[in-house]
């Protein structure tokens, strides 16, 4: 058993925001959780000694439905305690990760969510060894088991790949070291390894760190960013063997795990977990690469808006348009997130008026604040946002999607009980994205020139290809790592900068004169976190292609399709991800979605090419 905590992270700036950051308004009630620390800490010792009671029905389940019910009111009672506490942990030592006491507390917690999910190993496989129809007889029995129907029905769809007790339970004490390769690269990656120091045309030193890179890879000199993408390529290819190591033996967990539970690949176990069918990731993978000259077309626009001819991988972030001439304070964001989000009705927006005036969101950033920005749902409670926001467009946008998240989180706690409330990965990202496809439709309403609608259709532009495209392109890279590794094959850091660097040149047009791709470049794969998180970068393609479908037909005014979407909200973790959507009108395994995105993204070159049309002509006269 584990719990699912969403952590969309976004990265965000960390300016301090004129001392806005220390008023109490613009900082999460961590109190709605606990009242102070000593409840808590009181909190997590009752329920430490509260561990053993999972254990007192085992052994006991073939004697009835009110041992079945005894046995897992206990286990998701204790669930629902766990996710709070883990909640308020995580979250005060995101407030400051420079506090000692708070890390320790977090590692505290962490160590009891092990033992919890040790103690209720037994449980899955004592429920297979009854007798087949057995379930079934008992949710018959007894009317109060159908708030666990789900959870028991899809154990018994996982029968084939559910181990012994003894088994099982090895297993989950294998979850203390199963993160190693993880955290080995965490720790290298951002805090040993030796970074290069360049000098910039301005004069200006830098040593080219992960949070460096991300902010000078932009800067608007071309030789200034040449020479960061030479400079920071090469420390990764100085250790190219090392980061090899660490990504072969996170492949090889990978497999382990996959083998253990008796699945032929390391893709059949990732989506087993939520019964997604393969036909997705594969239609997703195939859609994007048929769509390939959808892509080239962009970075061929990319390379007209930026005056560059030879366009080079070194070109790829720099924004295509200046950023909208415009600050937007915490208090204007929010009104315009709320009139973006009106499509989806006055309870809708209400809420999340509710939600920003009673301080379910941290929002500005300090010092030793966790960067970036993510929600939190807490069942019982309400949902917790953070944010590191800096006044510009893009912390709106940041916000409405955080809030996309927190609204599914607090619309499906309030339609289902615990048991079916926590909703899937594959899910997670399709509300966050559709509350920014509204954004953007309110703001190219009320764009009043040329300008803002450039830098509006240009920023849309950029999330369609990082998001779908690049995502894709990871996930299509994580698909060949895990095949070569089930064909025995060991993943030498040469073998996997080989594997990347293909795929880099086919989807940037490599040989078509596209995007001119340096051989160094191939060792990015070493610098992606999200490849030591088994096959979880395409759930950003297929949300995104999910939430552009809903999101045109509620905005079209589509009879039924708001409360479709709304249901899809409410639903849950109470169905499998994929019929949740395909129940809302959206089928992932078929190619409809997908070419529904490419059309958006080639309308949003059309648009742009007009503008580009109309100053050309205007310049003329």
């Amino acid at each position: 058993m584990t719990m699912v905590w969403l952590l969309a992270v976004a990265m965000a700036g960390m300016a301090v925001a004129g001392g806005k950051e220390s008023v109490e308004k613009y900082r999460w009630n961590l109190n709605d959780l606990y009242p102070d620390k000593a409840a808590f800490e009181a909190a997590r010792g009752e329920f430490a000694k509260a561990l053993p009671t999972l254990e007192e029905q085992k052994g006991k389940l073939a004697t009835g439905p009110a041992a079945m019910k005894a046995a897992l009111d206990t286990l998701f009672g204790l669930q629902q305690r766990l996710g709070r506490l883990f909640s308020y942990a995580s979250m005060l030592s995101d407030e400051d990760t420079r506090v000692p006491e708070h890390l320790g507390m977090l590692g505290e917690t962490r160590q009891v969510a092990t033992e919890f999910g040790a103690r209720a190993s037994w449980l899955a496989p004592e429920v297979l060894a009854l007798p087949a129809g057995k379930v079934e007889a008992y949710l018959r029995a007894e009317p109060s088991l159908a708030v666990y129907a789900f959870f028991l029905r899809d154990l018994e769809r996982q029968r084939a790949h559910t181990l012994s007790p003894a088994e099982e339970k090895l297993l989950a004490e294998s979850g203390l070291m199963s993160p190693a390769a993880s955290t080995v690269y965490g720790v290298f990656s951002n805090a040993d390894m030796p970074y290069a120091e360049i000098t910039l045309s301005d004069g200006s030193k830098v040593t080219l760190d992960q949070s460096a890179y991300t902010r000078v890879r932009a800067l608007p000199n071309r030789a200034d960013r040449l020479q960061v993408f030479q400079a920071f390529w090469k420390s990764y290819k100085d250790f190219e063997r090392t980061f090899g190591t660490m990504m072969d033996a996170q492949v090889k967990r990978d497999l382990f795990y996959a083998h253990a539970r008796k699945f032929d690949t390391c893709l059949q176990a990732a989506l087993a977990e939520s019964n997604v069918p393969e036909a997705v990731y594969r239609t997703l993978v195939a859609e994007a690469n048929q769509a390939l000259p959808t892509l080239h077309r962009a970075f061929r626009l990319r390379g007209t808006l930026l005056g560059i001819s030879d366009l080079g991988y070194h070109d790829i972030y720099p924004p295509l348009v200046p950023s909208l001439d415009a600050t937007f304070p915490i208090e204007k964001g929010e009104s315009l997130v709320l009139d973006a989000l009106a499509p989806l009705g006055p309870d809708y927006v209400a809420t999340v008026k509710r939600g920003f005036e009673s301080r379910w969101m941290d929002v500005y950033p300090r010092p030793g604040k966790r960067s970036g920005a993510y929600s939190n749902g807490v069942f019982g409670v309400h949902p917790f946002v953070l944010t590191n926001y800096n006044d510009d467009y893009e912390s709106v946008s940041t916000m409405a999607h955080e809030w996309g998240h927190t609204m599914h989180s607090q619309l499906a706690n309030a339609a289902q009980p615990f048991p079916t409330s926590d909703y899937s990965i594959f899910i997670a990202e399709v509300a966050s994205t559709f509350n920014e496809a509204l954004l953007l439709d309110k703001m190219l309403a009320a764009a009043k020139s040329d300008d803002d609608k450039l830098i509006l259709l240009g920023s849309a532009l950029e999330t369609m290809r990082g998001t779908f495209f690049r995502q894709t392109m990871f996930a299509e890279f994580e698909l060949a790592t895990h095949t070569a590794a089930e064909n025995g094959e060991t993943l030498t850091g040469q073998r996997l900068s080989k594997i990347y660097g293909d795929l880099l040149r086919r989807y940037h047009g490599h040989d078509q004169g596209v995007v001119a791709i340096d051989d160094l470049y191939s060792v990015e794969w070493a610098y992606i976190p999200h490849f030591y998180r088994n096959y979880y970068v395409f759930q950003y393609a297929t949300s995104l292609a999910a939430s552009s479908q809903l999101a045109r037909d509620v905005l079209a005014g589509k009879a039924g399709a708001r409360d479709a979407y709304l249901g899809l909200l409410k639903a849950g973790g109470s169905q499998y991800p994929y019929e949740l959507l395909r129940n809302a009108g959206v089928d992932l395994a078929t190619p409809t979605p997908y070419r529904a995105l490419i059309d958006r993204m080639n309308w949003t070159m059309d648009e742009i090419e007009k503008i580009i049309a109309r100053r050309g002509a205007a310049a003329k006269k």
